[in-house]
């Protein structure tokens, strides 16, 4: 019997009520195998139509999935509210009904649908798995809507009533972070530190531990488990022969964001007698002055973000690009099975992950060779590209206004203004300590932080008074525009850099702006950005190595004015004339590079 033939005869069993629920769902699951869902539909509404039974509820439900698989949310909707009206205590329609509200952007909707799971569901089987997601939806889609605490309270819901969820751990383990909220492995009923650490995200690791091993560790973590495996190549090894080189940059940050800010001149002084730019974007349509100037320093801008990873891949392919630039890495957004395909010849990672992405598909890594120094090599997957002066690129372009007043800042009127302006997630308890110390070493003074959030606000303030500090000498600047941000740096006297996930595109902020930075280095990375800026800037006695004498430099600089003042008059010698933020030399010192790559590649293949 041929499908058809069966499917009428099915229908015809459902018209007279004959079909089985159980039948129904079998054949309505092998229609939706044979790609034939239409007519899984069909059945089922037959079905429900004709036949009044204790399951029709689950019936409508299934009906309910086929239906947005179909993209039909209205009628999935209504079928999702009729096995409710049928079954009122029927948890499932109620998970389905949030995901679908959520994917049509009624984001109150969803929230409203999940915690009604969690109001009216008990702890206990058979609904535990379904209470377990309508906890992890709530915590996801709160995290993203920047309630932190709701976030980080219903995912720890859901880890006490499941231990044994790694993804739900390294979100668990990032708020945690972000709001300061210490220690960050704080206890939780059946999980070790040890599998809180294992399930740590790369990005979260940054923060973590300055062991470069354990960063390797969790990025191939990451490999194992989320990407695939043996993707088909796209592109030959070989040299394309093109007259000019094809250069694609990919990223979910061509917007305003500190990947943009940094590179936005980069493509703009590109040689085009030499290379030609693409972009592929999967970035969010921001309206700022920094997305246009990303957009027109381009040669050709392809929005992919409707496209799937092979299909973007094969986008890329066609172009035949020479060497694509990863600007994601392991972050949000990151679409490493796009680069899985291999659509380039040469691929290489730069900025958006300051550490080893563990990709096999990337080539090298830009860097310098003190932010990868040769000991340190073997800990990433990548090859260190190294520049002679520095990794980071700047943009020359970037203006502030005029400097705000102390009183304008919330700053007193005297006394020393030691900064850090890094996201509260650096923050860590061991060098706010060294923070807490400084303050007492220096009275009078006051430490100005980016107001992040509010509840690492919170956090923070209650950290300050558990080492005897008054919480009117922590200051919290809101965030604004980045030229008004840039302007908050006449106001500060000495940044004190995060460790060890140090200042990256702040640190380039901050000495642009002629304030002096002091670090503490260490092995990995992200330990190491602010010490290779300040190496670039000529300023290594601005570099610590542990934390002693951090803070007896801080100390000591902010008791000796003219010392400060040195520093900030040679940094104004480095924004004129020093290899930092020299531009144009950081561009063609980088074309010298990626030409000598496309130039190794052997001889285009000859075409059959």
């Amino acid at each position: 019997m041929s499908v058809s033939e069966e499917f009428g005869a099915r229908v015809d069993s459902a018209w007279r009520g004959a079909l089985s629920f159980t039948d129904l769902l079998d054949f309505a699951r092998q229609l939706e195998v044979a790609g034939l869902a239409p007519l899984a539909v069909v059945l089922y509404q037959t079905w429900i139509g004709r036949n009044q039974t204790a399951f029709n509820h689950a019936a409508l439900f299934n009906l309910g999935t086929v239906l947005t698989n179909l993209g039909d949310l209205g009628g999935a909707e209504a079928a999702y509210h009729k096995a409710i009206d049928i079954a009122p205590a029927f948890i499932h329609p109620h998970l389905n009904l949030g995901l679908l509200h959520e994917r049509q952007g009624r984001v109150a909707e969803a929230l409203a649908e999940w915690q009604w799971i969690v109001d009216n569901s008990s702890r206990e089987e058979p609904n535990r798995g379904v209470l377990v997601s309508a906890f992890n939806h709530l915590g996801r889609v709160q995290e993203s809507t920047k309630q932190l605490d709701l976030a980080l309270s219903n995912l720890t819901q859901s880890l006490r009533l499941d231990p044994q969820q790694p993804d739900v751990l390294h979100h668990w383990v990032f708020l945690r972070q972000k709001q300061c909220a210490w220690p960050i492995y704080e206890p939780l009923p059946g999980v070790s530190e040890a599998s809180m650490r294992s399930a740590t995200s790369a990005l979260a690791m940054l923060n973590i531990s300055d062991d470069p091993q354990e960063q390797l560790d969790a990025a191939l973590r990451f490999v194992t488990k989320r990407l695939q495996a043996d993707l088909p190549r796209l592109s030959n090894a070989s040299n394309y022969g093109h007259q000019r080189i094809r250069i694609g940059y990919c990223s979910s940050d061509f917007s305003l964001h500190p990947v943009s800010m940094l590179t936005v001149q980069l493509f703009e002084l590109h040689n085009r007698a030499e290379f030609e730019v693409f972009g592929y974007c999967w970035s969010p349509e921001d309206g700022s002055g920094l997305r246009q100037r990303v957009l027109s320093a381009m040669d050709q801008f392809h929005r992919i973000n409707g496209l799937s990873d092979e299909a973007a891949a094969q986008l890329i392919r066609s172009h035949e690009i020479d060497i694509l630039v990863d600007l994601q890495g392991q972050t949000s957004g990151a679409r490493a099975d796009m680069l899985g395909y291999r659509p380039a010849p040469i691929q290489l990672t730069y900025l958006g992950m300051p550490a080893t992405t563990g990709l096999p598909s990337i080539d090298y890594v830009i860097a310098d060779e003190y932010l990868i120094p040769g000991a340190y090599a073997p800990f990433y997957t990548e090859k260190p590209l190294y520049m002679p002066d520095v990794y980071q690129v700047s943009d020359r372009q970037r203006v502030a206004t005029e400097a705000p007043s102390r009183q304008d800042c919330g700053l007193p009127e005297e006394g020393f203004v030691f900064c850090s302006f890094n996201n509260s997630y650096k923050y860590t308890p061991e060098v706010f300590a060294v923070w807490m110390q400084i303050l007492q070493r220096v009275p009078g003074s006051v430490l100005w932080l980016l107001a992040d959030n509010s509840w690492s606000e919170m956090h923070l303030r209650a950290h300050a008074a558990s080492h005897g500090v008054a919480a009117e000498r922590l200051v919290f600047a809101p965030r604004v525009a980045p030229e008004n941000y840039l302007a908050r740096y006449h106001r500060a006297d000495l940044f004190l850099d995060t460790f060890p996930f140090n200042a990256g595109t702040t640190a380039n902020d901050c000495l642009w702006m002629g304030c002096p930075l002091l670090t503490l280095t260490g092995r990995s990375f992200a330990s190491r950005m602010a010490g290779a800026l300040l190496t670039a800037a000529g300023l290594p006695e601005l570099i610590c190595h542990d934390l002693a004498s951090y803070a007896d430099k801080a100390v000591a600089l902010a008791n000796d004015p003219e010392n400060c003042q040195q520093l900030q008059r040679q940094l104004a010698q480095v924004r004129q004339n020093g290899v930092l933020f020299d531009t144009p030399r950081f561009v063609r010192e980088l074309e010298i590079r990626l030409k000598a790559l496309v130039q190794d590649l052997p001889p285009p293949l000859p075409v059959n």
